[in-house]
């Protein structure tokens, strides 16, 4: 069963959106107000949220950028449900990372569609990512590089596996810290320095000439292949 998260102050629309949505099988909570949405999404964690922008407390634009900052919640379709109609609020909506659209007046049947369409969208990620020689087996967590077993920590395996799953992104340290590490920690951000160094050691041919995980000076890191691993 598919749990949607409703943020919406209208109670009568918050009424009528519970009733259809449950009708069709879907598990829904929520509240009228923007107050305490991201922890509510955390200890719920929907499948999808529907968020009105126009809150009595909050900005829904916010909520959605809060969401999409966490690692954790970062990858769940969101849904703006709003009075603003505008191209330019529109744009601004999907800039800021929601995955439709939705101006009221609206019909419940096409909402129920458009989140439908959301969850045939979803995709599965692949049990094993593979790139550069370099083998990881989420299931299992279990990597190889060219068919050889490795020995990675778990912080380790998180952080190569965020990493690859992302090719060619450059991420900053404080955006793996938050990935990996999450954002409750008490390391600072050259911890990321010294496991990419690790793990370099680990997966690299020659760790001083990484042809795999590499720096972006003044950015952060990024896993991408630039040559084969048996070339080298």
């Amino acid at each position: 069963m598919k749990k949607i998260l409703l943020i919406e102050d209208d109670s009568d629309l918050f009424a009528l959106l519970k009733y259809n949505l449950e009708k069709e099988g879907f598990s829904l909570t929520g509240q009228q107000t923007g107050k305490g949405a991201l922890e509510l999404c955390r200890q719920f964690k929907p499948d999808l949220v529907l968020l009105d922008i126009m809150l009595p407390d909050s900005d829904g634009l916010d909520i959605c950028k809060a969401i999409r900052k966490d690692p954790d919640l970062a990858a769940i379709p969101i849904i703006f449900l709003t009075a603003r109609a505008s191209e330019t609020d529109r744009i601004v909506g999907l800039e800021l990372g929601a995955n439709d659209y939705v101006v009221k007046p609206f019909f419940v049947r096409e909402l129920i569609a458009r989140i439908k369409l959301q969850f045939r969208n979803q995709t599965t990620p692949p049990r094993v990512l593979e790139s550069g020689g370099v083998e990881l087996d989420r299931t299992s967590c279990q990597a190889r590089v060219n068919g050889q077993p490795l020995a990675l920590t778990a912080t380790e395996f998180r952080l190569l596996e965020f990493l690859m799953n992302r090719p060619g992104v450059v991420f900053s340290r404080e955006q793996l810290l938050n990935a990996v590490w999450g954002q409750d920690r008490a390391i600072t951000d050259r911890a990321v320095d010294v496991y990419v160094l690790r793990l370099r050691q680990k997966v690299e041919h020659d760790p001083a000439n990484p042809v795999l995980i590499h720096s972006v000076r003044g950015f952060g890191y990024t896993f991408e292949p630039r040559r084969s691993m048996a070339a080298v």
